[in-house]
């Protein structure tokens, strides 16, 4: 597969952009979602040829359909990016019903209905690559960050089934779960609930120290993680994880070890739920 054109949602800045860049750089054609199109007419007017601009919000699972049909009779698309999304930093009891509702209809179900519309067209051409843009946050929770990670949580789950699904359609799932990154995500995009007195001090707001740059930058490059993004489009079989950044992944690994450890203290109590042998 020569992986020619592209498919990426939220182009217009963050990983969506450096990459919409350097594939465009390589000669690629880009098909990028946006919701503003003056956020990308540089794009347009570089690569007029190969970048495809399309207003859409993932949101609106009715469009999404409506777009990916579109698209799919004019276009082989090779590889689908998931990667519009924002986070929202607050407690829980802070959030309010529409942030609720907002955060899981763009980082979760707006990713679920985008593979779900692109899939006929990968199957019945007999390959593609589904790129999942997570978090290290699908597999590590913080407070201040519930939502964010319900919606995390949620599409790797739904991503590490889909590519069981798939594979035998020549099909591959990659879940990328980035660090901390320079991109307007955490300096820019991010979405603050309204404070509670009740949580000053909690460590619900410690996410306050992480959004001022002032307190140092994040150390990942969003365009090296760009770049690596790519480049396991090459990997056959596809990786179903990729974790970008040295920080995400040790504490990642911390994590899931001692999540394991845990698990492993509970083998009686697990037991004790059966059916006694024979019965």
């Amino acid at each position: 597969m020569e992986n020619k054109t592209w498919l990426i949602t939220g182009v217009s800045s963050g990983f969506g952009h450096a990459m919409t860049e350097q594939l465009l750089a390589q000669g690629k054609t880009v098909i990028g979602t946006v919701r503003n199109v003056a956020k990308v007419q540089d794009l347009m007017d570089q690569y007029p040829d190969t970048f495809v601009s399309e207003i859409i919000d993932v949101t609106d699972v009715s469009a999404i359909h409506h777009l990916v049909a579109k698209l799919t009779q004019n276009y082989q698309i090779d590889v689908l990016v998931n990667n519009a999304g924002y986070g929202l930093f607050g407690a829980a009891e802070e959030l309010s019903d529409d942030e609720i509702n907002r955060i899981i209809a763009t980082d979760l179900t707006g990713s679920i209905q985008m593979v779900r519309a692109i899939l006929p067209s990968m199957r019945h051409q007999g390959h593609g690559r589904l790129i999942q843009i997570s978090s290290y946050g699908g597999q590590v929770a913080f407070p201040g960050n519930a939502m964010y990670h319900a919606a995390k949580f949620g599409i790797e789950g739904f991503m590490e089934a889909v590519a069981q699904e798939v594979a035998s359609f020549n099909i591959g799932v990659t879940i990328v779960e980035p660090g901390g990154a320079r991109t307007e995500f955490r300096y820019g995009s991010a979405q603050v609930a309204k404070a509670m007195p009740a949580y000053e001090g909690n460590p619900a707001h410690a996410f306050q120290t992480m959004l001022d740059p002032a307190n140092g930058l994040a150390p990942g490059d969003p365009k090296r993680m760009a770049s690596r993004i790519i480049e396991s489009v090459a990997q056959d079989p596809a990786p179903l994880r990729m974790v970008l950044g040295s920080q995400a992944l040790e504490n990642t690994i911390a994590t899931l070890e001692k999540r394991v450890a845990d698990f492993k203290t509970q083998t009686d109590l697990a037991a004790s739920t059966d059916f006694p042998a024979g019965e």
